[in-house]
């Protein structure tokens, strides 16, 4: 029985810094795989919160859909949502809408039938 112990007492040492490696790199995993997205969208969020100004369309938390009207110092924003003016916190906008979203939310122009003298002109 005592020489199963004796067999075992000289990889423990080794096992021990197999374990110490594995925790590490269970560390490393743990850090780059979660830590440093988070930190990464936690940045862009801020630099977007920075972007801002009068008249961007924004997306809100709660998914209402406006256009900001100020930008106050206490870190607050009145926003436009058809004709009624909210106050919310700079934190409570989700994203802002690009520029091609706001062009393709307009209706567009019907195209105009062409009149029957301009067929005419082009049948001669």
């Amino acid at each position: 029985m005592n020489t199963v112990f004796l067999a075992n007492a000289g990889g423990a040492a080794s096992n021990n810094w197999m374990m110490i490696i594995l925790f590490i790199i269970l560390i490393g995993f743990t850090y780059f795989g979660m830590i440093r997205p988070q930190k990464k969208q936690q940045q862009q969020r801020l630099q977007m919160m920075d972007k801002l100004k009068k008249g961007d369309e924004v997306v809100l938390v709660d998914g209402l859909h406006a256009k900001i009207d100020k930008i106050n110092s206490d870190k607050t924003v009145v926003v436009d949502a058809d004709g009624i003016y909210l106050t919310f916190e700079r934190m409570a906008i989700r994203r802002v809408l690009p520029a091609a979203a706001k062009t393709e939310a307009a209706p567009a122009k019907p195209a105009e039938p062409a009149s029957l003298d301009d067929t005419k002109k082009e049948d001669k």
